[in-house]
């Protein structure tokens, strides 16, 4: 049995063939810091070129910078390690609550078609709505793709912003987003903020305005086994369309406590 657990000459080359051919052998190397960005960009572009990614992309790719801001607010979410109190108060849990009352009753034929289509009801929408943007007046000012593209490069999720990069690639290319698209810190757009992954998948409007971001989460939620009359708080079966909004627990649970509230329960 000895043999089995030898490797002969052919056997290494053959290993380091398999190696060196592997998808993941010569991505572009990731940094923490901007010194290497523009080296990283080079690499990435050329492997999102043999991709099928079109010049405007890549050209708009090119033109990014990196984004410092958004590496000093990635290394700084505290407010995710907060109680549900804690949150609820940083957040302005009960301004969100007592203005979107107001905005269910002025947008009623909105949320009723939404939910007829979607079997999402007003309160977590607008609990998401009020969370994320604050109803569409904090969308951010940063460059979406300069953001997306230092998260991509940053050793620190480099799979996971990359698959975001490649996807807000793809929607320049369409022409659905601009070189020049501002959004929140992580690359996030659009009144309920979406990340360009998440855009790609489940956007069923324009993002900027209220009527296409709100049927957007819906669909997201539908998508992710929202049950139409079914409870969301924890321990109900659509608790998990709003854990795969946001994995922070505290948000989820915030989520579904402004839901009820601005539905009408205490």
């Amino acid at each position: 049995m000895i043999k089995s657990k030898q490797l002969s000459a052919s056997a290494f080359l053959t290993l380091a063939i398999l190696v060196c051919s592997s998808p993941h052998a010569h991505a572009a190397q990731c940094g923490n810091g901007p010194a290497g960005f523009e080296t990283w960009k080079q690499e990435f572009a050329g492997e999102a070129r043999a991709k099928g990614v079109g010049a405007s992309a890549i050209s708009a790719l090119m033109a990014t910078n990196y984004a410092q801001a958004t590496i000093n607010a990635d290394r700084s979410l505290h407010s995710f390690k907060l109680s549900l109190d804690q949150f609820m108060v940083k957040r302005g849990s009960a301004a969100i609550v007592a203005r979107g009352r107001g905005m269910k009753q002025r947008n009623a034929a909105l949320f009723a078609s939404i939910e007829q289509r979607y079997g999402v009801p007003a309160g977590p929408l607008i609990a998401i709505w009020g969370m994320e943007s604050a109803f569409g007046s904090q969308r951010g000012n940063q460059n979406m793709l300069s953001s997306i593209a230092t998260l991509a490069y940053d050793c620190r999720r480099p799979e996971y912003f990359t698959d975001q990069l490649y996807a807000a690639l793809k929607l320049v290319d369409r022409g659905t987003l601009s070189a020049g698209q501002r959004g929140s810190m992580h690359g996030e757009i659009g009144q309920t903020q979406f990340l360009p992954k998440t855009m790609l998948e489940y956007g069923v409007g324009n993002l900027e305005s209220a009527s296409g971001a709100l049927n957007s989460t819906a669909n997201f939620l539908k998508a992710h086994g929202w049950k139409a009359g079914a409870g969301y708080q924890p321990g109900e079966s659509n608790f998990a369309a709003i854990e795969a909004w946001n994995a922070a627990q505290v948000y989820q649970k915030a989520i579904a406590l402004m839901g009820r509230q601005i539905d009408g329960g205490e």
